[in-house]
């Protein structure tokens, strides 16, 4: 179950596809980043990891907006992956189980978005009607949770709990050394970016709402 907390009182508020706010080491980002598909949507936190946003978008099957919390890893420039020991991240989220969407870790390899060689890996902890990229390539077992693995051949790497998860906490550092072990993802990659959200194609033309409650990252 998702903790019981709720934002009564926000500390900020944007309704700009790329409006957001610095908290406690993380930034909390609206993210309409498919501004010309979107429909509108508002974002509203009282911190880091206490926030809502209500969304509208069409009943199409693309990707909208990634509304998320995440945390860059010197200044998005990254570090190696071999010098963590430790790369492991808490969260609390529940989408409105209507229209198109999943709910997700976003983590970004070897640089950030479109390039040459960087690597998006996506941990899936609720979907509704929605499918990843590529194709499903085998399954990954951690923590009593069953994941399908679905990957392209553009450095895309999609972990999907076959059951929801609305809370708990995921060892990303065991994901990305299997990945690595089964050839998905080049070996000793830097680690530039670990976000959290959802990710919005439809909510069936009518206003719907995704709440976040807990997220944190511990990287040693």
């Amino acid at each position: 179950m998702t903790p019981s907390r709720s934002c009564g009182s926000p500390e900020f508020s944007t309704s700009e596809p790329d409006g957001g706010w610095s908290d406690g080491g993380y930034y909390v980002h609206n993210n309409m980043w498919n501004a010309d598909e979107a429909g509108p949507e508002t974002l509203r936190a009282c911190a880091y990891d206490n926030w809502y946003v209500d969304s509208t978008q069409p009943s199409s099957t693309s990707v909208k907006t990634y509304p998320n919390v995440h945390k860059d890893i010197n200044n998005l420039n990254g570090k190696p992956f071999n010098d963590y020991s430790v790369i492991r991240s808490t969260f609390a989220g529940r989408g409105p189980g209507v229209g198109i969407y999943d709910v997700a870790y976003d983590l970004w390899l070897n640089g950030v978005g479109d390039g040459d060689g960087v690597t998006e890996l996506m941990v899936w902890t609720e979907n509704v009607k929605q499918v990843p990229s590529g194709d499903k390539l085998t399954t990954y077992t951690a923590g009593g949770f069953t994941y399908d693995v679905w990957a392209d051949e553009d450095g895309y790497v999609a972990f999907v709990s076959r059951s929801t998860q609305y809370s708990g906490s995921v060892d990303l550092k065991a994901m990305i050394a299997w990945s690595i072990g089964k050839g998905l993802i080049p070996s000793n990659p830097t680690v530039n970016q670990i976000g959290y959200g959802v990710e919005f194609c439809s909510t069936g033309g009518g206003k719907a709402r995704f709440t976040l409650s807990d997220f944190s990252v511990t990287m040693s």
